[in-house]
């Protein structure tokens, strides 16, 4: 690896349900390429979806590490769940298995916390949640994050989980008017468990939302899910 800080260079993977989307940022997260897209292999076994991410790592020539969000719980690089891909991902060496695979050290974090260092100002209490194929969460105490929050899979409403109930599959179920009218009682839970200073709202689905959001409630980019991986290797 080129040992000037200034000149090494990251491929940043972001891991979804539906899609696998990559980009090479600088020392200072600045993108070097185009973000590029696959869909992500079904069924989203480990094996397909590290030979989709090594296809992807061809196409953007050099880089000197790599950075992955992954959906789910992530443990020193193990993954701890994967509600929306496939179990055998269950205690499945991810930063291992793709550092042995493409030659590069590898840093894995869940996909929410990495869009959430792409996004949050570091001052305050910060919440972010992911709208995508599931509902991904991350919380964060000036910059500092708690882990594995897991928000998706606690009781939201009706006995049912805020991934339940607002999960692309839901959306495509009951239809964004209904979906919206969800998702708005849900920022208002959401203020009153956490009392957060800003709530930061990703993922594919923010184009689906059509009410006014709070002040304090700000839609960011899907690119910030890859950008936030530069911030692997500056913590």
């Amino acid at each position: 690896m080129n040992q000037q800080n200034g000149n090494i260079t990251t491929l940043s993977i972001d891991i979804g349900g539906s899609g696998i989307k990559a980009m090479v940022l600088n020392a200072d997260g600045t993108p070097l390429t185009e973000r590029y897209r696959v869909d992500t292999p079904q069924p989203a076994k480990p094996d397909v979806v590290i030979d989709a991410i090594a296809q992807l790592a061809e196409s953007k020539g050099k880089f000197d590490r790599i950075s992955v969000g992954f959906p789910g719980v992530v443990r020193k690089g193990v993954i701890g769940t994967a509600v929306n891909l496939d179990p055998d991902w269950i205690n499945f060496d991810l930063a291992t298995t793709l550092s042995e695979k493409l030659g590069k050290p590898v840093r894995v974090a869940n996909d929410a916390d990495i869009q959430g260092l792409g996004a949050i100002s570091r001052q305050g209490v910060e919440l972010v949640v992911t709208l995508g194929t599931g509902f991904g969460s991350a919380l964060f105490v000036d910059g500092k994050l708690v882990p594995n929050l897991e928000l998706g899979h606690h009781c939201f409403r009706k006995d049912q989980t805020y991934e339940q109930q607002l999960g692309r599959a839901t959306l495509d179920k009951i239809g964004k008017k209904k979906w919206n009218s969800r998702l708005e009682k849900a920022i208002a839970s959401l203020e009153y468990a956490f009392n957060y200073d800003y709530l930061y709202i990703g993922g594919g689905n923010t184009s689906k939302i059509t009410f006014e959001l709070p002040a304090n409630v700000k839609i960011v980019p899907n690119v910030s899910g890859i950008l936030g991986g530069i911030a692997l290797w500056q913590e």
